[in-house]
């Protein structure tokens, strides 16, 4: 039987991601915490936290990866006539703690979450840090309808969650995301594992070598000022 190696609490080394088990797929390692320094060590490997109360902390390489390239994020003919007819509007930071209290709800399928409260305020802290973003989506009532939130790293983007409270509102936020990000120069979303919701939008599978190639000290390490992160538009604006 293969063991999953034990993090150190006093170091923040992380296994090398080739000893990830194929079962459950990029099941790395367990413990340690959810400090600022060993989330940021772990994104920059493509390495990221996911389990759920009282299980311990997990961390998570799969392969292959799932992941979006901005140029070629798909946008279907109905999303476009809904953005095009819509009132909502598309911000980015602006309520980045109801955003992930909303992905942090139970799913339809499933009375429990991956996002505990521990996992919350670490996301809180690399959000006050200038590494965590959030885009949300309101309507014409200033009511919070969709987001999603995630980690930036230079010029990679790693998705975490996302919600939606109004039909289509979390794809686009997507949308106005990848269009924004694109001019920050982000050349990869994360999308970590596949799905079919994002495969509709463009996301498809890359091999973790492939994936782990991107996240070079160059990428990860380019220099985007937190003061950019600033978006504020009409959905019809977008397409």
């Amino acid at each position: 039987m293969v063991r999953v190696k034990r993090i150190d609490r006093d170091s923040l080394d992380f296994p090398a991601t080739a000893e990830a088990l194929n079962y459950p797929n990029g099941l790395l390692a367990v413990g340690g915490d959810l400090s600022r320094q060993r989330l940021v060590n772990a994104y920059r490997q493509g390495i990221f936290p996911w389990y759920e109360d009282p299980q311990p902390i997990m961390w998570w390489s799969p392969d292959p990866r799932s992941v979006l390239f901005p140029n070629e994020m798909k946008i279907s003919r109905s999303l476009r006539k809904a953005m095009r007819s819509s009132d909502f509007r598309i911000t980015t930071d602006r309520a980045f703690h109801q955003v992930i209290s909303h992905c942090a709800g139970p799913r339809q399928e499933s009375s429990t979450t991956w996002i505990t409260n521990a996992m919350g305020r670490a996301y809180m802290e690399l959000h006050r840090e200038g590494f965590a973003h959030s885009f949300e989506v309101w309507d014409a009532q200033d009511t919070l309808v969709g987001g999603f939130y995630g980690v930036a790293l230079g010029r990679v983007f790693f998705g975490e969650s996302m919600f939606s409270l109004a039909s289509n509102a979390s794809k686009m936020a997507l949308t106005a995301a990848v269009k924004f990000m694109t001019t920050l120069g982000v050349e990869i979303i994360d999308c970590q594992v596949e799905s079919d919701h994002l495969n509709s939008l463009g996301a498809r599978n890359i091999s973790r070598m492939e994936f782990e190639e991107f996240l070079s000290e160059s990428t990860v390490n380019a220099g985007v000022a937190t003061e950019v992160w600033r978006l504020d538009v009409q959905a019809r604006e977008v397409v």
